[in-house]
């Protein structure tokens, strides 16, 4: 009870235990296991995203717990507290799918909440799937008190290298009639072995890639097997890596600079990864108020390529790369090369050129990262498009081996589970641009990924044949000719609203545009005759979403700073 001279490091927790005035906090506290002497430590609040919902957080209360040893052991206490995660997996293709993106600000609300009202002082976050990674890095920014985000880690293979984007495209060729029932069952009994996140650079594996690049995890966090004594290792580091941050008082903002964020990019780009990157990325530096716009995707673009022969468009998975050391040799590589900030400063406390220094090259003969001097491609395969279809700018992904252009026919849908009905029977046909509209931020509300009816396309041997355009997303796991994130999004008014049946449209990834070949008159005409669907919730957490939310092209965030 001593109101003796606060300790610098425990800055937020002293308000919250300190003093005779705080006898009742104590003795609730005492109540969870708090000693005398926990009182005068600093507190680190450790969030756990563990859920049974998802095999990517089913292991992850352990960590949470080895992440509280490692407070604990540096002089600091400890303190396990939970938010939500859901699953992408599971809820893709169903009205669900619509909470994902949603999910983000509810669990960056969260851990600010939790945080701000028990007085922790640091922090530790341990995220394994697509939204509770960047939702953890807002919350922790937001707090801006010193911070490490943990991935859980990834999972291993399933039976004959399988995994879950080859349950879903198993699912379209079941549907194209060339896998009996028994066989898409057997895949599905056998691709997801255990816990960890989705195997491929799909986005739990990107984000987390993402987060090490930027400097908010410790060195080799974002490629370690879900099930490991390097992943207990990494958390109880973590949970002791916080009380040295407090020690230094580095917080996030410290860290997550503009610099950091084109790190960021630039290992997104390598790895090859998910087009949900753009957003998250664009979403987490304005947390900090970092400026970050879709262009710095396309001007870092021009100079980082591809380098990684991952899923889903290349042969490899996550789990291998752990085997040749992970992301560190590449980030070394990209460093020498001059690619990389490396006087960005890090977690460690260390800058990133100095985490980096020791690092050794990959084996001689592995095949999963590329030369410098030999890309799989020269350029990001994120492409930015513009043009008449999205004056704000829409998000490609184009590896090349599905063609840099395509120009085709519109066939459009106003919903996700329209276009996926009318590609599994046969509607969608060779030439076809399908256009999925109104499952933007607002109209769907939530942004819903597209890994059905994108895999359906793969499945159904369509791959080459087929482009599909919405104002929705895409899973990390969508490959094929695919253009996300078209704003304006079509319940807004955008261009996307205007198409109809018929309609030409061509994508060209290599100038980087989208047009819809529609004379302005014909345009002027749809418009004034277009009208506003009605929304389709109107309480409750979709509908106080669709309320707040900004554009894709600023990230899809319901907190966006007012414009001074």
């Amino acid at each position: 009870m001593s109101d003796s001279p606060q300790d610098p490091r425990r800055r937020h927790s002293a308000s919250v235990v300190d003093g005779v005035g705080k006898s009742a906090g104590r003795a609730m506290l005492r109540a969870v296991g708090f000693t005398d002497e926990d009182f005068s430590k600093p507190q680190v609040g450790i969030a756990s995203t563990w859920s049974m919902v998802t095999p990517c957080n089913s292991h992850i209360h352990e960590l949470a717990e080895r992440a509280r040893d490692g407070a604990d052991g540096a002089g600091g206490k400890g303190v396990i507290f939970n938010t939500i995660t859901i699953s992408d997996g599971i809820a893709n293709g169903t009205e669900g799918m619509k909470y994902s993106l949603v999910s983000r600000e509810v669990i960056a609300d969260s851990i600010e909440t939790v945080a701000g009202c028990e007085g922790f002082d640091g922090l530790v976050t341990i995220g394994g799937c697509d939204k509770n990674m960047p939702g953890c890095l807002m919350g922790m920014a937001r707090l801006n008190r010193p911070s490490v985000f943990v991935y859980g880690g990834t999972i291993q293979p399933g039976k004959n290298h399988t995994d879950i984007v080859s349950v879903f495209e198993a699912m379209g060729a079941h549907s194209r009639g060339d896998l009996e029932l028994i066989e898409l069952k057997q895949i599905e009994e056998t691709a997801i072995p255990g816990p960890g996140s989705c195997g491929g650079m799909y986005t739990a594996n990107t984000m987390a890639s993402a987060i090490e690049a930027l400097g908010m995890s410790l060195p080799g966090s974002s490629a370690q097997n879900a099930v490991s004594q390097a992943k207990r290792e990494d958390c109880e580091a973590a949970g002791a890596a916080v009380l040295e941050l407090l020690e230094r008082d580095i917080k996030p903002s410290d860290i997550m600079t503009r610099e950091a964020f084109e790190n960021a990019i630039t290992v997104v780009i390598a790895l090859g990864g998910s087009t949900n990157a753009v957003l998250h990325l664009i979403a987490m530096a304005a947390t900090v108020d970092v400026p970050l716009s879709l262009a710095d995707f396309t001007e870092i673009g021009r100079r980082v390529p591809v380098l990684a022969d991952l899923r889903p468009s290349g042969r490899y998975m996550m789990s291998e790369l752990v085997e040749i050391g992970g992301i560190q040799p590449l980030m070394k590589t990209l460093l020498d090369a001059g690619l990389l900030h490396g006087d960005c400063l890090t977690v460690t406390g260390r800058t990133l050129a100095a985490n980096l220094a020791g690092v050794e090259p990959y084996p001689e003969g592995q095949q999963i990262i590329a030369p410098l001097d030999a890309p799989l491609k020269a350029e990001s395969h994120l492409r930015i498009l513009h043009g008449n279809l999205a004056p704000e700018g829409a998000v490609a992904k184009i590896t090349g081996k599905e063609g840099t252009r395509f120009s085709g026919s519109a066939r459009v849908f106003g919903s996700e589970e329209e276009a996926q009905a009318r590609i599994n029977d046969g509607t969608v046909v060779s030439g076809d641009v399908v256009v999925i509209r109104y499952e933007g931020p607002k109209g769907g509300p939530g942004m819903r990924e597209m890994l059905t009816p994108t895999s359906a396309i793969m499945g159904r041997g369509l791959g080459d044949s087929v482009a599909l355009i919405t104002d929705g997303r895409f899973s990390g796991g969508s490959h094929g000719f695919v253009v996300g994130h078209v704003s304006p999004e079509a319940f807004e008014g955008g261009p996307l609203a205007l198409v109809e049946d018929g309609d030409t449209i061509t994508i060209d990834a290599e100038a980087d545009t989208i047009e819809l070949h529609v004379d302005a008159v014909e345009l002027e005409r749809r418009r004034a005759a277009w009208r506003q669907p009605v929304p389709r919730y109107t309480r409750g957490v979709l509908a106080k979403y669709a309320r707040t939310v900004s554009s894709a092209s600023t990230g899809a965030v319901t907190d966006l700073a007012p414009e001074a």
